[in-house]
């Protein structure tokens, strides 16, 4: 068979359809209506009698080889006969050039719809042999093909739903199809209906699939999934140095990829986060502060080049490293187990997971156990081994997290002095990035440790009464990062002096390709509009009967610092994590400044550079090779590698070696920050001449974001982000409304909204437009 119109390709499909139904299809051209209008009407009588119909677009510019024009025609649903006219009039008077020969057609309304949507044979954007069935429950056929949300599945080409599974009958069509039409890619629409316990589904549209390029072959998916399906069932096996029985991998959990670097980095921006976090850095931190030493375990394995966080060694880095070795194995278990149950928070285990530290409400948290086989005195245990090593970090004088500031201090001296050296690109390239490992990210990790207690100790003086939601906002809108002063600085500082300072951050920290702030000013800020000083909220300082209260607490628990060393803790610790993020990233960005300068002295461009190993620049640095040969044939490889991990979908966490084959899109509990109310416009981050009253949305936020802050927007919305992250932070103190962490699916039906209600305090998104 080929594509023909869309009434034609179904009236074609009638009689030969084996695994679903087609409703009796009426037709006729413009000109027919425009001649016969009596007789046309007469006809959809005859063949479907005093039913419902619907009237629906075959135009000849849609559903054909070059273009689809997917909903660019009208359908009118639910017509009456006494309707009907004037329901094909709305019809053709939709198509936006007149063609006597262009069509209409009419069907009856399906009755006991129970399940709708569209099913693809082919990834649209890779042209990979991915079935995708994105699908809604309900009788509301038009939720789908409308873009107003429902769930996604896919699976790779070849494996088969069980038989039980909504998804074979379906995934059926698709098939039958793709050998009816020569195994050309099918977009087609269905319908599922139940009536006196008797299940049919019904073909509503089959067209051609428009793709960019050619299809990749099954075998060649297949190939590559079954290479990741391998490394994924030897990572899921026990390990003799590792506690628990098994893990699961994640793109949030802990350092949070998806976050960070993306779902699918490029090369360079890849392996600059294995070198300066998730391959050792992260580890000796932990290790430093008195978790179990992890060093040697590598944090986040990439599938062809997508990352994931190894849950089973995150978890085993939250273990104190005095903790009984069989209540350490157990709690790695139980922490697994809780995740694969709960997989909406896998961007919040430290918050609704693991117990990395002592709060005011741990002995009540940790009684939970006593359902999984953790008696009384196993809970005591792990409660003082968390209490100890929460001492040891919180100290006012002695405190791990002091030692840590200390560190960043030297970083920004020590750069000063190697950009003033004369050593070439190369070397300059490494030692910005060996500084920014051992001053700027081994202590940036330990204050994000410390951070992440402070939050969890704010939180838990809520848990147990002490503070109210809003005492907790006001602390967290009173604190001052650097962010926060950058807002400030903007409003005081001359253009030459504000780029001197922050010039340095780019959005996407690891991205060459994202301008800095100094390369590309007017795309991020309005020097021509006067910036509003900024207010921020009032110093939040607790009344004396809560002071009272903590200090009973303090004393009850054995923390041993007073009240107001907590306070002073908690609010130092969440605003030293930022300054040594802002430290760090300066080396980064310097170092992708210098590494862009190194491709131009070599005819390489900046595009070229992205796909570039850092691995390259270290082997640069010690072995004495030529470097455009070198780094061109380094360049090529990461292309070709791309050229894989473009063409890979995999499930956000991936909890059997199955999952990597068929799986089904999560949907995320994301972070709603404050609890302010919002009814605003919608934006890509990119509409930067809108951006004043809107709502953002931003794919992954990291410090580079920060520039939004001068441009009074009414909220945002970030794919992925954690409850503590750089942007929960900044929400908080800048008192907006946010939601952090939607994940891909929500994400992408609120950033394709016009108008949007964000209720951070019920916790809800709604769609108004």
């Amino acid at each position: 068979m080929r594509f023909l119109s869309k009434a034609k390709t179904l009236l074609q499909l009638q009689g030969v359809l084996a695994t679903a139904n087609i409703a009796s299809i009426t037709s006729f051209t413009l000109g027919d209506w425009r001649a016969e209008q009596t007789l046309c009407l007469d006809q959809v009588k005859e063949q479907m009698g005093n039913a419902k119909f619907i009237v629906r677009s075959s135009c000849g510019r849609e559903d054909n080889n070059a273009s689809s024009n997917a909903g660019a025609f009208s359908s009118v649903l639910n017509v009456t006969f006494e309707n009907l006219e004037g329901a094909i009039e709305e019809v053709f008077s939709s198509y936006d050039i007149v063609d006597l020969q262009d069509v209409v057609l009419a069907q009856p309304m399906l009755e006991g719809v129970v399940r709708s949507g569209v099913a693809l044979s082919h990834d649209p954007n890779t042209g990979t042999p991915y079935r995708i069935i994105n699908w809604t429950e309900g009788s509301d056929t038009t939720l789908v093909t409308g873009g107003l949300g429902g769930s996604i599945w896919q699976s790779a080409a070849g494996i088969v739903p069980p038989e039980d599974s909504i998804f074979a009958p379906i995934v059926a069509l698709l098939e039958e199809l793709l050998t009816l039409f020569d195994g050309s890619p099918i977009d087609c629409e269905f319908a599922v209906t139940v009536q006196s316990g008797v299940s049919k589904i019904w073909l509503l549209q089959a067209r051609p699939l428009i793709l960019d390029g050619d299809y990749e072959a099954e075998e060649t998916l297949r190939a590559r999934l079954e290479q990741i399906k391998i490394k994924v069932t030897r990572g899921m096996r026990p390990h003799p140095f590792l506690l628990g029985r098994r893990t699961v991998y994640g793109v949030m959990p802990d350092w949070n990829p998806a976050e960070i670097i993306g779902i699918r980095p490029k090369p360079l921006a890849l392996s600059l986060y294995r070198e300066l976090i998730t391959d050792s850095t992260w580890a000796y931190q932990r290790h430093n502060y008195g978790y179990r030493n992890l060093r040697s375990f590598m944090l986040m394995p990439n599938f062809f080049g997508l990352p994931y966080i190894d849950a089973r060694v995150s978890f085993n880095s939250f273990i104190p490293a005095d903790l009984n070795e069989d209540v350490g194995a157990r709690l790695v278990d139980y922490y697994i187990e809780k995740l694969i149950a709960q997989p909406e928070f896998h961007d919040k285990i430290e918050f609704e997971i693991v117990w990395s530290c002592y709060t005011f409400d741990l002995p009540e948290q940790l009684a939970m156990l006593g359902e999984v086989g953790f008696c009384k005195t196993e809970q005591n245990t792990i409660a003082d081994s968390l209490r100890k090593m929460t001492n040891a970090i919180v100290h006012p004088v002695n405190g791990l997290w002091l030692r840590d500031v200390e560190k960043v201090a030297r970083l920004s001296d020590r750069r000063s002095t190697l950009l003033a050296s004369k050593l070439g690109p190369v070397e300059k390239i490494y030692w910005l990035i060996e500084d920014a490992k051992r001053y700027g990210t081994l202590p940036f990790a330990g204050l994000a440790r410390a951070g992440f207690i402070a939050v969890q100790l704010l939180k838990s003086l809520v848990t147990v009464g002490i503070f109210t939601e809003s005492d907790y906002e006001h602390f967290m809108g009173s604190i001052t990062t650097v962010s926060g002063q950058m807002k400030h600085d903007l409003s005081v500082m001359t253009r030459e002096e504000f780029l001197s300072c922050y010039g340095h951050l780019r959005p996407g920290t690891y991205d060459i390709l994202s301008p800095r702030y100094d390369e590309a000013p007017e795309r991020y800020f309005d020097w021509g509009r006067a910036v509003a000083e900024p207010t921020g909220s009032e110093l939040f300082v607790p009344t004396s009967q809560q002071l009272g209260e903590i200090d009973l607490l303090l004393h009850s628990h054995g923390i041993n610092v007073t009240v107001l060393e907590l306070i002073a803790f908690m609010r130092s610790a969440i605003e030293q994590r930022e300054l040594a993020k802002f430290e760090f990233s300066r080396n980064l960005s310097d170092a992708l400044v210098l590494i862009t300068q190194l491709g131009h002295q070599n005819s390489i461009p900046t595009t070229d550079m992205a796909f570039c190993d850092y691995s390259a620049f270290r082997e640069l640095q010690i072995s004495e090779i030529q470097v455009q040969p070198y780094l061109q044939a380094n360049i090529e490889r990461g292309k070709m590698r791309y050229a894989e991990t473009v063409k890979v979908s995999m499930p956000h966490l991936i909890t059997q070696p199955k999952d990597v084959l068929a799986f089904e899109w999560s949907v995320m509990m994301p972070s709603f920050i404050t609890h302010k109310r919002v009814i605003a416009p919608v934006i890509s981050v990119d509409c930067r001449d809108k951006l004043v009253g809107a709502i953002v949305c931003i794919p992954n936020a990291d410090p580079g974001f920060d520039w939004l802050f001068s441009h009074s927007i009414a909220g945002f919305i970030t794919a992925w982000g954690g409850a503590n992250s750089h942007m929960a932070i900044r929400a908080s103190e800048q008192g907006l409304p946010a939601v952090i962490g939607a994940g891909e699916l929500m994400y992408r039906q609120w950033s394709s909204a016009s108008l949007l209600q964000i209720d951070c305090a019920e916790q809800r998104v709604e769609i108004l437009k």
